[in-house]
């Protein structure tokens, strides 16, 4: 049986500028950390301005830790000859919320579609090569609510599962916010509400 994946791979920082060149025509490649479309929107315009006289800006986008939404965009040149090599290289590094994009400036000789497909792939695999790739894990959050005098006794067990407790409202009444990780999460809802006088409910 295969277990529910709970982890995602990432990027934390934008990656170095790298450049491919091809009969005269070159591509800049970008790889950015993103979390929204929103987010992407705003490095895609910041590009164009950087390269303002550039050819195309094409680009593929993944978003999500289950690596759910994405998006290939060939930008005017041949249709699936930019995005979807663009996109081939997020599905070969598997990562999630990052955007990456490739800047051309045509340089006079067309290379053809296989030789865009060959240049695009290129300049995405060498961006995302120069990036630090990091695991995260898709975590669950719960909200604990209980009376101050069970405090010790919740502390314990986060102390003892090594939960991440991400907010503390530290009152008569309680309330505490903690990640787990997916594939935890059940058994830790579980002991949570074996536990005499607190109350957790899933956020």
């Amino acid at each position: 049986m295969e277990t529910e994946k709970d982890t995602y791979k990432t990027i934390l920082k934008a990656s170095e500028e790298v450049l491919f060149k091809e009969k005269g025509s070159k591509f800049f490649g970008y790889a950015l950390p993103v979390s929204s479309e929103e987010d992407i929107k705003v490095h895609i315009e910041n590009l164009k301005k950087q390269h303002h006289s550039a050819r195309h800006w094409c680009y593929a986008w993944q978003l999500g830790e289950n690596y759910e939404h994405y998006r290939a965009n060939d930008d005017g040149e041949p249709s699936n000859s930019a995005g979807m090599p663009i996109y081939g290289q997020l599905q070969s590094f598997d990562v999630t919320n990052i955007l990456v994009v490739v800047v051309r400036y045509f340089g006079g000789t067309k290379l053809g579609v296989g030789g865009l497909i060959q240049a695009y792939k290129t300049a995405a695999q060498m961006a995302l090569e120069t990036c630090r790739i990091v695991k995260k894990t898709i975590d669950e959050t719960f909200i604990l609510k209980f009376e101050y005098p069970e405090m010790n006794t919740v502390m314990r067990i986060i102390k003892d599962e090594n939960l991440n407790l991400a907010n503390q409202k530290m009152e008569l009444n309680c309330e505490f916010e903690i990640a787990v990780r997916k594939k935890d999460a059940e058994r830790i809802f579980e002991v949570f509400e074996n536990t005499y006088k607190v109350k957790i409910t899933k956020k």
